[in-house]
């Protein structure tokens, strides 16, 4: 289907920017979270997670706690530590994850069947609510932390546990006559099997990940059958999207724009995918595309981030897209960035690697605290911290992270993707390297089955120069994406100025390369004032400023309250100035740019007048990048600005 290939290459991060952030999620968020996942984080919301385990398995008495979905969290740390262990290794760490799993396969029953919700509370409930009771849900996060880990320490033990769940599953759930023809209420279970298969090469494993994505909102609805059969309750009867919350109101091909709960849909696309391109499904690969450009292209956030309704955690309608009341998980993100990558593994286009970076910058680093040790579940673009207390449509907007939640899916998704980003930054197709994100360190391919190592230098995203070394050459094509936001650059070989002409979002330089060739591209990288789609009724009359790849956000802790009083007038891009800032918020560019204030002098006490005139005061506006709010307290913030 013409796309961008294989991600699993050798990828070594030796970068700035990303160094530094994953270095602290392997030395404090990892283990931070551990401690969570047994609660022992002082203040924080208990998780029972580890203890439900302990519970299933008969060492430690007790009922079950918390979320129906609690074992997820446990899979997606080991996940993220298999992840670090991969370019950190570490003996305690693989330690403490060898006793994790040593605890959970020890709850695993007789039949292969593993899931803490319905094996304390009584395993004659299981496959009664594959709607809401995340059984499969669960099973696929577990995949996919069994197959992380055995790539990365070739230990099988949780691999082979998932592998015998798998097989109950199977023998449960299938077209077949006298199995349920049911699927997942949350998808993920997709992507997992198709990551299983990649290992395993079983047959099984990927039939019965198109039998899910296939059989989903196919009629008689296996979920109003289920709900009639077992007297589930349906907590979506009155409400629009009905069984579209689950995207299962239509067989998924049938589907035409993204709908219900944003999280679900990411994940249920991107296991789509990897059938799709799998089987070379063209039809389902064509519902992928236009499900992309739905969320992406009427339903996204200036950030990159998904999912714009509090009710259902859920896509609204065509450029809906509220900045206060917004919901925005962080999961959300996360999904949309796996959904890009698999959509670049069907199609070698720039627009997804373009929304990729942007997600990853933005709507997913926003997610935790600078420490490592603190997460939001939402990610406003606008708040005003007295609404968030005293109005209850926006209870759910927080204005600080929080250490912990009862609902804790958001923390472990970050530390596993944020731990795994070398699997998305090059692939292979043929004779064709890709480069998609500019991230220093190495890379290692094989490309044509030759060898191939490359060095990559920049300061991304600070700035947009990009210095690729050959240290092992090769004939191939080497293509560097031409970021969307870019709209000037230049390109060097070996010193020499470079034409070319990008093509689907990529410069491509094929030549037979020699050892020490260098290919440097400088990406202009000016301030920039976004304007949204005039339908975004919510955004008439202001603009976002990005820089490079980063949103840019107006902070109190700079700017001082009042911050929708705030105007930039006339204000030019090239008036604004950039500074780098060693020292604030860990090391920042810093945006200034002239701006003007609206003043209230005059208005007393008066709440409505036709005759005081409004005036405007000059002031100096200060910019951080979106992903570093919330770092110094609670405080207004504001993307959006009146023009």
């Amino acid at each position: 289907m013409g796309g961008a290939g294989e991600f699993t290459q050798k990828v070594r991060i030796e970068d700035a920017f990303w160094s530094k952030t994953r270095e602290t999620v392997r030395r404090e968020g990892i283990p931070y979270q551990w401690r969570a996942l047994n609660d022992l984080i002082p203040g924080a919301a208990p998780s029972r997670c580890m203890r439900n385990f302990r519970v299933a398995s008969g060492r430690e008495p007790g009922e079950h706690a918390g979320c129906v979905f609690q074992d997820s969290d446990a899979a997606k740390w080991i996940e993220g530590a298999a992840f670090s262990l991969r370019w950190h290794p570490d003996p305690d760490l693989e330690a403490t994850v060898d006793g994790a799993i040593d605890e959970i396969v020890a709850a695993q029953q007789p039949d292969g069947y593993l899931d803490t919700y319905y094996i304390i509370n009584g395993l004659d409930g299981r496959w009664t609510n594959l709607k809401d009771n995340h059984e499969l849900y669960c099973a696929g996060h577990m995949i996919e932390a069994a197959v992380a880990y055995y790539q990365t320490t070739g230990k099988h033990k949780l691999l082979d546990a998932m592998i015998r769940y798998v097989d109950c599953i199977d023998g449960v759930l299938g077209p077949q006559e006298g199995k349920l023809h049911g699927y997942p209420g949350h998808p993920v279970i997709e992507m997992a099997l198709m990551r299983l298969y990649g290992v395993t090469r079983d047959e099984k494993h990927l039939k019965l990940a198109k039998y899910f994505v296939d059989q989903r909102g196919q009629r008689p609805l296996y979920f109003a059958e289920e709900d009639a059969r077992n007297r589930n309750a349906f907590y979506w009867k009155d409400s629009y999207f009905q069984y579209q919350y689950y995207q299962a109101g239509l067989p998924l091909r049938e589907q035409m724009e993204a709908q219900g709960h944003a999280v679900r849909a990411m994940y249920l696309y991107s296991g789509a995918a990897d059938v799709a391109r799998e089987t070379g499904d063209t039809e389902l690969a064509e519902t992928c595309r236009r499900l992309w450009n739905s969320a992406v292209k009427k339903r996204m956030y200036v950030t990159g981030a998904v999912g714009s309704s509090e009710y259902g955690e859920a896509f609204t309608f065509d450029y809906d897209l509220p900045n206060d009341t917004v919901y925005g998980e962080t999961c959300a993100a996360i999904g949309l960035v796996f959904f890009a990558r698999r959509m670049l593994a069907l199609e070698a286009k720039g627009e997804y690697a373009d929304v990729m970076e942007r997600t990853l910058y933005n709507g997913v680093l926003s997610g935790m605290q600078l420490d490592g040790k603190k997460f939001f579940y939402v990610n406003p673009l606008e708040v005003l911290p007295e609404a968030s207390l005293k109005d209850q449509h926006k209870r759910h907007v927080k204005v600080e992270r929080q250490k912990w939640f009862g609902r804790a899916c958001c923390p472990p998704n970050i530390i596993r993707l944020l731990a795994s980003l070398e699997d998305y930054v090059c692939s292979v197709s043929g004779r064709d390297l890709y480069l998609h994100l500019y991230v220093g360190g190495t890379v290692k391919a094989e490309v044509d089955e030759k060898p191939v190592r490359l060095r990559v230098d920049t300061d991304y995203p600070w700035n947009g120069a990009v210095r690729v070394t050959v240290e092992t050459g090769a004939a191939f094509a080497l293509k560097l994406r031409l970021p969307g936001w870019c709209r000037s650059w230049s390109l060097a070989l070996n010193g020499a100025p470079v034409q070319a002409e990008p093509a689907d979002g990529y410069i491509a330089l094929e030549r037979a390369w020699s050892t020490g060739d260098a290919v440097e591209l400088a990406l202009d990288m000016p301030a920039t004032l976004v304007r949204a789609n005039p339908r975004v009724y919510e955004d008439a009359g202001k603009v976002a400023v990005t820089r490079g790849p980063l949103v840019y956000c107006l902070e109190e802790a700079d700017n001082g309250p009042g911050l929708h009083m705030v105007r930039l007038g006339e204000t030019t891009p090239e008036e604004f100035q950039a500074r780098w800032m060693p020292d604030k918020l860990g090391g920042i560019v810093e945006l200034q740019s002239p701006g003007a204030r609206e003043s209230d002098a005059g208005w007393g006490d008066a709440l409505y007048s036709g005759d005081i005139a409004i005036e405007s005061v000059p002031t100096k506006l200060t910019w951080i990048p979106y992903y570093a709010w919330a770092n110094r307290g609670p405080g207004e913030m504001r993307v959006w600005v009146r023009r």
